[in-house]
């Protein structure tokens, strides 16, 4: 098998990992008032906020993508290093919030990681601050 096809599986894979991890840290607060208050039992609203989380983008368009993916840092220096040291960063905190019970957003997990990756290789002049003021 090839070796970037290998890197590429690998990497998706940790990809998923952080995905988990997402819904893990943050999905139950999404839900946490619909239950509470016994509008829908949590079967339903666990399948409601995932049928609305899937469809947003139709909604919302890809905004916070294309913002993440060429607004935090510079395009040029991502690789497959800076992919992994990013969702790394975002997948440690994660686990170590979610240990201490700490509340955070794994969003802005993953900012930091790209932020703390992107500037490892390439030093603050990978940072596109217009970008960054937006999170």
């Amino acid at each position: 098998m090839d070796h970037a096809l290998l890197i590429l599986i690998f990497l998706i894979g940790v990809a998923l990992l952080f995905d988990f991890l997402n819904g893990l840290h943050d999905a139950a607060n999404s839900i946490a008032t619909i239950v509470a208050t016994r509008v829908l039992p949590p079967i339903y609203a666990v399948g409601w906020a995932a049928f609305f989380n899937f469809i947003a983008f139709l909604f919302f368009g890809l905004h916070v993508a294309d913002t993440i993916g060429r607004g935090i840092i510079s395009p040029d220096i991502i690789s497959d290093q800076v992919i992994f040291g990013a969702l790394m960063g975002a997948i440690s905190w994660n686990v170590i919030t979610w240990m201490f019970g700490i509340p955070s957003s794994s969003s802005h997990a993953l900012i930091g990681g790209l932020l703390g990756a992107g500037i490892a290789k390439a030093g603050g002049g990978a940072v596109v601050i217009s970008g960054v003021l937006k999170t």
